[in-house]
C-alpha cells in the first residue's frame, strides 16, 4: 500500500532535501500531490511517443525515481516492443522502481548511476521529468549536450521542469497559486514551508527561455512546449528531424 507523504509534519534533522530511503517510501504520493497533472503529463508523453516512434524504440528515463513513467510506457507502447532503461543515482529509488516493475510484470532495465556519468547510446527517445532542476546550473549545458549526442537522428527529448518567471511580481503570484494547489492536496502551511526551506539550495529552476536556450545550444531543433500549468512546463525537442 502506498504510504502518504507526511515527511515534513515533523522537523527533519537534515536541512537539505535528499532522495533517501524515507523519501523513496512516500515519493509516489509526494509526486501525485506536489506536481500538478503529474499523471496526465505521463499519459501525454506516452501518446506523443506512440505517434512519433517506430518499432522497438530504445527509451531512457533519466532521473527515473520509482519508475512510474517507464512502467506506464511499458503498457502504453507494448505493441512497439520498446527497450526501456531507467537511470537514477538514488539506490532507494531504484529499489522501489524494481519492486514495482516486478509487481506489474514489466521488463525494464534499471541502473543506479549519476545521470551525468551514464552511457546513453542510440536512443530513440530520452525523458527527463523534474530532474534537470536538481542538477547544478553550471553542469546543465554539458548534460543536455550529452543527451543530444546520445539520441539517434530524429530522436526525441522530453523535458518537464518547474520554472520561474522573469517578472518578479508575476512570479510571486504564480508561487502563491502553486502554494494554494498544495494546500488543496492536503499539505499544511507548516509542511509547505518546511519543504520549501529544504529544497531552497537543492532545486534551482530556470525560466522557460533559459531551458529552451540550453536545448538550442546543444543542437536541438523545433523545441516546443506541449503542456503547462502555472510554473510546471513540459518541452519536446527533436534532433534533426526530416518528417
Amino acid at each position: 500500500m502506498e504510504k502518504r507523504d507526511e515527511l515534513f509534519k515533523v522537523n527533519r534533522l537534515k536541512k537539505d532535501f535528499t532522495f533517501d530511503r524515507d523519501v523513496a517510501q512516500i515519493f509516489d504520493d509526494m509526486l501525485e500531490r506536489s506536481i500538478p497533472f503529474y499523471r496526465e503529463v505521463i499519459k501525454l508523453t506516452a501518446l506523443i511517443l506512440q505517434n512519433l516512434l517506430k518499432e522497438t524504440p530504445k527509451i531512457y528515463d533519466l532521473g527515473c525515481s520509482t519508475g512510474n513513467t517507464l512502467i506506464f510506457l511499458a503498457s502504453a507502447l507494448k505493441d512497439k516492443e520498446p527497450e526501456l532503461y531507467g537511470i537514477d543515482n538514488s539506490k532507494h529509488m531504484i529499489e522501489k522502481a524494481e519492486e514495482k516493475s516486478r509487481a506489474y510484470g514489466k521488463s525494464i532495465r534499471f541502473q543506479i548511476q549519476n545521470i551525468e556519468e551514464a552511457e546513453i547510446e542510440s536512443a530513440d527517445a530520452i525523458i527527463m521529468n523534474y530532474t534537470l532542476q536538481f542538477i547544478r546550473p553550471l553542469k546543465r549545458e554539458k548534460l543536455i549536450k550529452k543527451i543530444y549526442n546520445g539520441l539517434k537522428k530524429n530522436g526525441i527529448f522530453i523535458l518537464s521542469e518547474k520554472v520561474v518567471f522573469e517578472h518578479p511580481e508575476f512570479n510571486r503570484k504564480v508561487i502563491d497559486i502553486y502554494h494554494n494547489f498544495k494546500k488543496e492536496q492536503g499539505y499544511s502551511e507548516l509542511e509547505i514551508s518546511r519543504k520549501r526551506e529544504a529544497l531552497e539550495n537543492v532545486l534551482i529552476p530556470f525560466t522557460i527561455g533559459e531551458n529552451i536556450e540550453l536545448m538550442k545550444k546543444a543542437g536541438f531543433s523545433h523545441i516546443s512546449t506541449f503542456f503547462q500549468w502555472a510554473n510546471f512546463v513540459s518541452f519536446i525537442a527533436i534532433k534533426q528531424h526530416d518528417f
